[in-house]
């Protein structure tokens, strides 16, 4: 097995990602800035136009075949959701990205708000595919049945005569174990005592555990992954606990410090 490596870059992914190669990344698994519900330390200088410019770049970057994980919400302004979310997810597809899955990252215990709105509670992951995707491997979880119960192995069923009355009864085999569903809940925050203390430095971190099944989902060992939005430094944790190879972007210095002392002080899993 070849030795894994890490890229860590400080600077503005609309002009580091310009000297990526082409076709050179497997999977990105990042969350953008979303609208300007945050400054990021003041260092975020956001707009669709540079929205636009990433997303051109990150098609060029990502392999045949490659998927690209983009977590994402929408601001509310003068009331209403911006949906620039969407608005994201249609303009890949016009530059020539599959929205392979529409997913969702739901929180088990989200921040509580005020007002006249249902509690935010999820946030969209668009699973973006270069063709088809050249690596799937679906979680596989035990089929339930509508209480929640593990199902039987059996299922009857009965035949239908042509005259409309029941006829013979038998049992069909179901499978045991079917692919997870593509809502996707966690623990957030400090519900969350897995996560190191140093990443809530950051102030939009999302769970280890998110990362981890976008990378079994999606890639093998000595893949490349890239996060050009690299904030406190999740996805490169990950990918030094499984074996990915990284690169990560990231334009605040304090963010960047997180990530490094995150990254290099990540333990593999095997």
């Amino acid at each position: 097995m070849s030795e894994r490596k890490t890229e860590l870059i400080l600077g503005d992914c609309s002009d580091v990602l310009k000297t990526i190669p082409d076709s050179s990344v497997d999977c990105t698994i990042t969350s953008p800035p979303y609208d300007n519900i945050r400054t990021y330390g003041d260092t975020l200088e956001w707009s669709f136009e540079k929205f636009m410019t990433i997303a051109n770049e990150l098609y060029r970057v990502t392999k045949q075949g490659g998927v690209v994980v983009w977590v994402v919400n929408d601001q509310t302004i003068d009331g209403s959701e911006t949906l620039t979310s969407f608005k994201q997810a249609l303009y890949f597809k016009e530059i020539g990205f599959n929205v392979h899955d529409t997913m969702i990252y739901m929180k088990h215990n989200p921040l509580p708000n005020a007002g006249n709105r249902y509690q935010q509670a999820f946030e969209y992951m668009f699973v973006l595919s270069k063709g088809k995707p050249k690596t799937v491997h679906l979680q596989m979880v035990p089929r339930r049945n509508a209480t929640g119960d593990k199902r039987t192995e059996r299922v009857l069923t009965r035949n239908r005569n042509v005259d409309g009355s029941t006829g013979e009864q038998h049992y069909t085999k179901i499978n045991d174990i079917v692919p997870k569903q593509n809502v996707w809940e966690y623990l957030i925050g400090g519900g969350n005592s897995t996560q190191d203390k140093i990443a809530f430095q950051h102030p939009a971190i999302f769970p280890e555990q998110l990362v981890a099944d976008h990378l079994l989902s999606w890639t093998n060992e000595g893949d490349t992954v890239l996060d050009p939005f690299m904030g406190s430094g999740t996805t490169g944790k990950m990918c030094s606990a499984y074996n990915r190879n990284f690169i990560g972007i990231e334009v605040n210095k304090d963010y960047f410090e997180i990530a490094k002392k995150r990254i290099n002080n990540a333990n593999p899993l095997f």
